[in-house]
């Protein structure tokens, strides 16, 4: 079998690091090349058992794995194979390519990653996508002493604020504000970084292609300059909330309306964020962001906090019906057609704080943004990952506005809240 591949992604078949970055524009033939390399170590002598990866399982099915069983068919070489198409695994011999998902699916919040104790390879598409706790319990978990481990990211570039882009990256100023240039930091010694763009794949991309991508430039400048240039943008792409501030402690004046608690257990954390109305706006406080927690350790949490109406994720009607046995006031979030939707429209018309304890809210905050398609076009889809905290607060939140007020009037131009007050609804 000879592959002919782009000699810029020459590192990955010469060095031998534990991570590989693989960042840049589109079109510019990354996964082509992470499906290349999985397909000629699947069929070479040295053992070889590798995870193909992304946040999402049914995700993997028509992105990396399709590239493997592409290669495989234009190297004719698939008869060769054992392709499993429903669980999306190749094996030859011994060797074997893996699809894994961290979750099942998007409302998945008990499927719990599995140990990749045996695999020397993981190969990760839209890596952007992967909450950072869940990349350390992965790669905690990769352990053998079956040749070395690889770990392969391949993304877009995700704004500055970004786990991969703080953990990996320098950034270096450039001539288009508010975007940088990712620089690997001189101290990482165990990861090969290779950025790229259309440029470096130009001799197999169409014409139509390139001139689509260009016509950006002109169309669409944030979508150019961080999808087709690969800059690191100073805004996550499509954020959703923005003019929230930090703020030191709640203070004494403000009053404690409601606490929003979204469930997790063993693949999301459970979370509880306290809600408090204080000069026309809200201040949301951090309490609880953890996985593995049983109800009893939160109705425990709860009962020991200032008491108020709590509202949960109505997923879960048996969790919510444990903790008002507890002694509890716990509600479901009311849910229907364009909830979520709604919800964050509700939420994005208040004058919003945030306690700079709440650490993992303001990350949340800072990346949770609309899911955006190959054409740079906005879907009415918050992107997983970034969410559990604000499920939670949108719950809170939502829950203090009464039906009847959304049904007697139209929003003014003052907050939700302050209309509330004036009326004496809170």
């Amino acid at each position: 079998m000879i592959q002919k591949v782009n000699s810029v992604y020459k590192p990955l078949f010469t060095k031998n690091p534990r991570y590989f970055i693989l960042l840049g524009g589109r079109g510019a033939g990354r996964s082509t090349v992470a499906s290349q390399l999985a397909l000629a170590k699947l069929c070479a002598p040295e053992y070889f058992r590798c995870a193909i990866m992304r946040y999402i399982l049914g995700d993997i099915r028509n992105s990396i794995y399709r590239e493997i069983t592409d290669r495989a068919e234009e190297n004719e070489i698939s008869n060769a194979l054992k392709i499993n198409d429903s669980t999306m695994s190749i094996e030859y011999g011994v060797n074997s390519i893996n699809a894994v998902g961290f979750k099942k699916s998007s409302g998945d919040q008990k499927a719990k990653l599995k140990s990749l104790a045996n695999y020397n390879c993981v190969i990760i598409e839209e890596a952007d996508e992967i909450p950072e706790e869940d990349f350390m319990q992965l790669d905690d978990s990769l352990r053998t002493l079956k040749g070395n481990i690889t770990v392969i990211l391949l993304l877009n570039p995700p704004a500055k604020t970004h786990w991969i882009i703080e953990r990996w990256f320098d950034l270096l100023p450039c001539e288009v504000p508010d975007f940088y240039i990712p620089k690997l930091k001189s101290t990482i010694k165990d990861t090969v970084f290779v950025w790229t763009t259309y440029h470096d794949n130009v001799n197999n991309l169409d014409p139509a292609t390139v001139q689509n991508y260009e016509n950006y430039r002109e169309i669409k400048q944030s979508h150019y300059y961080t999808m087709v240039k690969g800059l690191v943008p100073e805004v996550v792409k499509g954020k959703i909330y923005s003019g929230w501030i930090h703020i030191d402690t709640v203070p004494h004046e403000a009053r404690l309306e409601r606490y929003g608690l979204d469930f997790g257990f063993s693949s999301d954390p459970t979370t509880i964020v306290a809600i408090y109305s204080y000069n026309g706006g809200f201040i949301f406080d951090e309490v609880l962001y953890r996985k593995g927690m049983l109800n009893k350790p939160i109705a425990d949490i709860l009962l020991n906090l200032p008491q108020a109406l709590v509202v949960a994720d109505s997923a879960d009607p048996k969790s919510i019906s444990e903790l008002n046995i507890y002694g509890l006031s716990v509600v479901g979030a009311k849910k229907g057609a364009d909830s979520v939707r709604f919800g964050i429209a509700t939420v994005q018309q208040q004058r919003c704080s945030v306690t700079r304890r709440s650490t993992n809210l303001w990350t949340e905050y800072l990346n949770y943004s609309w899911m955006i398609d190959k054409d740079g076009k906005q879907l009415n889809v918050p992107k997983p990952g970034y969410d559990h905290l604000l499920d939670a607060l949108r719950y809170g939140v939502k829950n203090l506005i009464p039906e009847d007020f959304l049904k007697k009037k139209q929003f003014s131009g003052q907050t939700i809240l302050d209309q509330l007050l004036e009326e004496q609804y809170v």
